[in-house]
């Protein structure tokens, strides 16, 4: 099999750091390049960190080349400090640089949504993720995978206190056989998922894992 040049947005959160660590894990990749505000402490010879100026990213345009694109990009309302500001990072920044490695001939794309995403929802996570896969879709990537995962288990240095009180509450009703489609799920089943499905065989153009397809993936 050819091995593939990956490249990751969003490297250096609970998500995209795992995925860099099983990209860089497998063999079937050989270059994994990735974007970054500031230099990773992550090490392999696999490794290429560009650090840049998120506001200026087409001044990066010719740096974006591979053959898979991982979006693993994202903040809350809390650390962005306003809805503007969440909504350049979650969708602003994702978009422009997709749409940049789909014209530089990037073939694969895969980005990390999340469940309930609905551009008409009324709530404004969610909405920004809904309209953030509408307008992917419209890119001339050949495949297109989308993982809408549930509420996910980080790190232990990484997790939020709002996280912990969620992860304990869905966990008591799934032993209670309640919501079990959101079940939580690890930022690491999610990177392993990610890295194998990226290199999976699939006729559609446009591939959805909900929930539920993720559980039954990890």
């Amino acid at each position: 099999m050819k091995k593939r040049s990956v490249i990751v947005l969003g490297a250096t959160g609970a998500c995209g750091k795992e995925l860099v660590y099983s990209l860089i894990k497998n063999p079937n990749f050989d270059r994994v390049t990735i974007f970054t505000r500031n230099e990773t402490k992550i090490r392999s010879p696999k490794l290429v960190n560009h650090t840049i100026d998120f506001s200026k990213l087409q001044e990066y345009k010719k740096l974006i080349v591979g053959d898979i694109l991982f979006s693993a990009l994202g903040t809350t309302l809390k650390e962005a400090g306003s809805k503007s500001n969440q909504y350049e990072v979650d969708f602003t920044y994702q978009y422009e640089f997709a749409k940049m490695a789909s014209q530089n001939g990037v073939s694969s794309y895969s980005l990390i949504s999340s469940a309930g995403a609905n551009e008409k929802s009324l709530f404004f996570y969610p909405r920004i993720k809904g309209e953030l896969e509408i307008a992917v879709t419209n890119l001339s990537f050949e495949i297109i995978r989308i993982f809408q995962p549930p509420l996910l288990i980080r790190q232990p240095d990484l997790i939020r206190p709002a996280e912990l009180i969620g992860i304990k509450l869905f966990n008591a009703l799934n032993k209670i056989g309640i919501l079990m489609q959101q079940k939580p799920l690890s930022v690491f089943d999610l990177a392993k998922i990610m890295t194998k499905e990226s290199i999976s065989y699939k006729e559609e153009k446009i591939i959805k894992y909900t929930p539920k397809e993720l559980h039954d993936l990890a």
